[in-house]
C-alpha cells in the first residue's frame, strides 16, 4: 500500500477550507507523529496562487495547493540525523518530534518550503498526510463510513480537487485519476517521485484574437490557428471562437512558437512568440 494525495489544479478554485480544515485538526492536538500546529506562520497546505496573462486582455488566476510531497527519496531524510524523519511502510514521511529537536536542516533542505520551522519549540513541523486519524480506529467507528477515512484537507475540499487513496491499487479513485490526467510536477521537485501527484497544473498559454479585415471590425470565427515547436517536434491546432479568440495551454516554457493563422479566403499569417511567459500574442487581421 502507498498512501498519496492528488492535487488536482484545474479543479481548486482557491475557498481555502483545505487550509482551514487542517489548522481546525492539527493547532491544538498534539501526537506522538507531531506537535501542534502553531496558529501563525505554519502553511501544512498552502495555497499557491498567481496571476497569468501579460496585458489586460487575457488575464487569468491558477492556485495549486501546495503540501509535502511525501518525496519517496526524500531530501528531508538525507538532512536529518538520529532518525529524526522516516518513512512508514504507507509511504507516508513523518518527522519526529522529539528526534528532530535542534535540526533545522530538516526544515532547510526542503524543495518546495514544506516543511516549517518552530522558533518556539526548536522543530521543524510538517503535513503528516494526517496519519494520526489514518490510524485511529475510533475515527473511522466516528464517522462509520469507511470511504470518509481521509485526511482533513480532502474531506473539506469541495470541488474534488484533493483526492485520497492507495496509489498501489489500480482500480482506487486515485490511481484512475492519476493514470488520466496530465501530471505536472511541481518544479523544484521535477524528476523525482513524490506520493502527492500534481497534475495540471499550468504551463504557459499563449492567445490573440483574428478579425476579418480591419475595415469591417468584425472578428474571424473558426480560424484555424496552429501553434508549433521546432525544439520539442509537438504542434498545437485550435479555433478562433465566437469572439474571435484562440487560447492554446500547456506550451513548453522558454521555447520558440511558430504560429499559423488559416481562414478560407483570406491570406495566411504567421509569425512567432516566445514562451517565456503567459501571453496574448497578437490581433491579427486577415486580408483578403
Amino acid at each position: 500500500m502507498k498512501l498519496g494525495i492528488a492535487v488536482d489544479s484545474r479543479m481548486c478554485m482557491a475557498c481555502y477550507s483545505c487550509f482551514m480544515a487542517c489548522k481546525d485538526e492539527h493547532c491544538a492536538f498534539s501526537s506522538k507523529l507531531s506537535a501542534a500546529q502553531p496558529m501563525m506562520g505554519q502553511k501544512w497546505i498552502d495555497i499557491r496562487e498567481w496571476e497569468r496573462g501579460d496585458n489586460s486582455r487575457r488575464v487569468k488566476s491558477a492556485s495549486v495547493p501546495t503540501l509535502c510531497a511525501h518525496c519517496q527519496d526524500p531530501a528531508c531524510i538525507k538532512a536529518a540525523k538520529d532518525g529524526a524523519v522516516y518513512k512508514r511502510p504507507d509511504g507516508i514521511v513523518i518527522i519526529d518530534p522529539e528526534k528532530s529537536k535542534g535540526q533545522k536542516a530538516i526544515a532547510e533542505a526542503c524543495p518546495i518550503k514544506a516543511v516549517f520551522w518552530n522558533e518556539e519549540l526548536e522543530i521543524p513541523q510538517k503535513c503528516t498526510m494526517c496519519a494520526e486519524l489514518l490510524d485511529d480506529p475510533d475515527y473511522l467507528a466516528y464517522l462509520g463510513d469507511p470511504e470518509l477515512k481521509k485526511p482533513r484537507c480532502v474531506e473539506a475540499c469541495p470541488n474534488k480537487a484533493l483526492i485520497f487513496g492507495d496509489l498501489d491499487d489500480p482500480e482506487s479513485e486515485i490511481s484512475k485519476l492519476v493514470a488520466s490526467e496530465r501530471n505536472t510536477q511541481l518544479e523544484p521537485l521535477e524528476g523525482q517521485e513524490t506520493n502527492v501527484k500534481y497534475l495540471n497544473v499550468p504551463t504557459v498559454f499563449l492567445a490573440g484574437t483574428v478579425y476579418q479585415p480591419k475595415e469591417l471590425d468584425e472578428v474571424c470565427i473558426g480560424a484555424k490557428v496552429t501553434l508549433s515547436c521546432k525544439d520539442t517536434g509537438e504542434s498545437w491546432e485550435t479555433e478562433t471562437n465566437y469572439f474571435g479568440d484562440w487560447e492554446v495551454e500547456w506550451l513548453p516554457k522558454n521555447k520558440s512558437i511558430d504560429i499559423a493563422i488559416e481562414a478560407a479566403g483570406y491570406k495566411p499569417v504567421s509569425y512567432q512568440a516566445v514562451t517565456d511567459i503567459d501571453r496574448y500574442v497578437a490581433i491579427t487581421y486577415l486580408e483578403k
